[in-house]
């Protein structure tokens, strides 16, 4: 193995698996850390964990766990992946995280750019922009888990990490690979290795990918590692490697309360069947996992989506009464046991919306480890699961089209 990636959510490591075998690393995700070695021919592993909203010790000790088992397989640089829009809370978990792994691997410094030009998030003047807007101005100062109200990605690590942190400015990045080293040498001389790097474009990820030769530790959004494959001289420039197609009946699962995701609820269910999961009756018991998967087997050809997509003020207002952690177990488990229940009467492919929400169908699916497909929109691959012959695409909330759903089921294969 090559390139040794700790993903601190399923979907955003998806996401990076799709950029990795595009860029022609053979890619494989594994759904938390192995219990064996790789196969011989996988050039990246991407170890998906669900780290992004635990508490922050919880996250440094499964990511030093991830780290472990990628330098068994022989990693010659690792890659932390976050969101795009550098999801987390002032106390974690981005900055503790890369902290453990900077001591674990000796490194002298860490590279962060969440930068995803293509999905229109971009870093300028060390400030993340979504579209033509602030990060504090997209919507995402809104989210109930991990609200951004700063768009200054240096000041919002300094909350987070113990070290100090740099920024290369896009002047620099503009001048090419040689500046980058030269800047970063001068900011980890200046006692600032952790490094935030601007970038607006997809050829500066690449600029930065040729500065991060010879760099231990490289974080950020799945964009950064645009540039990294081309380092590896022998990579196979087979990325997709495993993929196939699968046929049978297909489901919709959607966690997510980003706006694009509401959008594309809204959408699909113009034209399919479509059960809206309701978290106050789920965690008082009359809404149950066992009924909606009763209800999607009789309306299964007519391809259903299940989902708990609501404003973030509804969700933010039920949290406020019940219990954050509470509502968001009560509607993992939920989607969690309907999944189980649905590829127990034979389903094989599922379309799941949310970060969250894809980790707990996964953990329920008993996918140890997936092979990455045809990519469905930027940041979006198609996913298979070759030991249970299952196909998913797991998005992150604000990725994808209106009519994602219904690209992504036939992506992943036919109904028969």
């Amino acid at each position: 193995m090559l390139l040794g990636c700790i993903g601190d959510d399923f979907t955003g490591s998806s996401d990076l698996g799709s950029t990795l075998a595009r860029e022609g690393l053979r890619t494989v995700q594994y759904c938390g850390v192995p219990t064996r070695d790789a196969a011989p021919d996988v050039e990246a592993g991407i170890v998906a964990l669900k780290s992004r909203t635990c508490p922050a010790a919880e996250a440094v000790a499964d990511s030093l766990a991830a780290l472990a088992w990628l330098r068994r397989q022989g990693c010659r640089q690792f890659f932390f992946k976050y969101c795009s829009t550098f999801d987390s809370r002032p106390d974690g978990n981005i900055g503790p995280v890369i902290d453990a792994l900077m001591a674990e691997l000796g490194a002298d410094r860490a590279l962060v750019c969440p930068a995803f030009p293509t999905n229109g998030r971009r870093v300028f003047q060390g400030h993340l922009f979504v579209g033509d807007r602030l990060l504090s101005e997209s919507g995402m100062e809104n989210h109930p888990l991990t609200p951004m109200t700063d768009p200054d990605i240096r000041r919002w690590l300094t909350l987070q990490t113990r070290l100090g942190v740099g920024h290369v400015p896009y002047q620099t990045i503009a001048e090419g690979a040689a500046a980058v080293t030269a800047a970063l040498e001068a900011e980890v001389g200046a006692g600032r290795p952790v490094v935030v790097l601007d970038a607006v474009a997809d050829g500066d990820l690449r600029v930065i990918g040729e500065a991060a030769a010879g760099v231990a530790l490289v974080t950020g959004g799945s964009g950064v590692a645009l540039g990294l494959p081309a380092n590896f001289e022998e990579r196979s420039g087979r990325g997709e490697g495993g993929w196939e197609p699968v046929a049978g009946p297909g489901v919709v699962l959607s966690g997510s309360c980003s706006a694009a995701t509401r959008g594309q609820v809204s959408a699909y269910s113009r034209h399919h069947p479509a059960l809206a999961v309701e978290p106050l009756r789920v965690l008082t018991g009359e809404q149950t996992a066992a009924e909606a998967a009763d209800w999607v087997l009789s309306v299964l050809d007519a391809g259903p989506m299940v989902y708990s997509t609501a404003d973030p003020e509804a969700v933010s207002a039920l949290q406020a009464s019940h219990g954050r952690d509470a509502v968001a177990s009560a509607v993992e488990t939920f989607f969690a046991e309907l999944a189980a229940l649905l590829a127990g009467r034979g389903l094989r492919r599922f379309v799941v919306a949310g970060g969250e929400t894809s980790g707990a169908v996964t953990a329920a699916l008993k996918t140890e480890s997936l092979r990455i497909g045809p990519e469905i929109a930027p940041g979006v691959p198609a996913l298979f699961d070759a030991e249970q012959g299952l196909a998913l695409a797991l998005k992150s909330g604000n990725f994808g089209a209106p009519d994602f759903f219904e690209s992504a089921l036939a992506v992943l294969g036919p109904d028969r």
